[in-house]
């Protein structure tokens, strides 16, 4: 029997995101180029970032750095369906900001909060801002983008007041060093990329991260990443006893018939022989 797919409905506006999603089980992996708070208005979500599991329930709000990996798991909880809020900050959104009060309002002394994914407190701020929100839950009330960029400037404010240090980590514009490729790829090759996020995660621009990548590999970095799925399901299968309903999944395939076939493409032989 095939298996249905889950209902999703995503609004967007002035990146604001609203999001139901009514039967979800399968977890959806994120990686966000910008800051951003999550909202869970019902339901639930659980967060994995490879160190620990962080469950948000009903009424809390996260915090998500930018260039993290994060796992999302959204669902029904107590009845519910899952529907969320999602504010993303872009940089150039936090440079506007910046230059209207983050100038006056972030002492030159303060240090930088650690950047990861955390659990907000329940303040009055967050309360208000998400409250006034969740007329927009209905698709058929569309705000104005002048009154949701208030609501940015409102999330923003509210992190502000929850810890000053959060001023630093925010208001950082330094370009990124570049960092080792291979490296970057070794820890993430089984992360779905375009080849423009693989140059904004390893710190450079398009031109210069296909000329760095040439120096390294004969391979397109899509086929780099595809040989080295490959050769960790070959290794997990032939090695550890794993089976490929185990495995496909786990290093970045979408779907078993996809991987058989590269499988087979690649080693000459169907992910089944291996068990022969």
């Amino acid at each position: 029997m095939r298996r249905q797919e889950p209902m999703k409905l995503l609004f967007n506006y002035n990146d604001v995101f609203f999001s139901f999603i009514y039967d979800d089980e399968e977890p959806c992996a994120h990686r966000s180029r910008d800051y951003a708070l999550n909202y869970v208005r019902s339901g639930e979500m659980v967060l994995d970032n490879g160190r620990e599991r962080i469950r948000v329930g009903k009424g809390e709000c996260v915090f998500i750095p930018r260039d993290h990996h994060v796992t999302f798991h959204k669902r029904p909880c107590d009845g519910e369906r899952y529907c969320g809020i999602f504010l993303s900050f872009t940089r150039a959104f936090l440079r506007r900001m910046y230059a209207l009060f983050g100038q006056r309002d972030v002492a030159p002394a303060t240090p930088k909060l650690e950047a990861r994914v955390m659990k907000l407190p329940a303040t009055a701020e967050l309360a208000s801002l998400f409250g006034s929100m969740t007329p927009y839950f209905d698709p058929e009330v569309k705000p104005r983008g002048d009154f949701m960029q208030l609501k940015m400037q409102e999330g923003l404010l509210a992190l502000l007041h929850i810890d000053e240090r959060f001023g630093p980590l925010l208001f950082d514009f330094n370009q990124p060093w570049k960092i080792d490729i291979l490296e970057f790829l070794e820890e993430n090759y089984m992360c779905e990329f375009t080849m423009e996020e693989l140059a904004h995660y390893t710190g450079r621009s398009l031109a210069t991260f296909k000329r760095d990548f040439r120096k390294i590999s004969d391979l397109t970095p899509g086929k780099w990443l595809v040989r080295r799925r490959l050769e960790e399901a070959y290794a997990r299968m032939k090695e550890g006893g794993c089976k490929v309903v185990d495995v496909y999944a786990e290093v970045g395939f979408k779907n078993a018939s996809h991987f058989s076939t590269a499988f087979k493409r690649h080693y000459g032989v169907s992910p089944s022989a291996l068990f022969a």
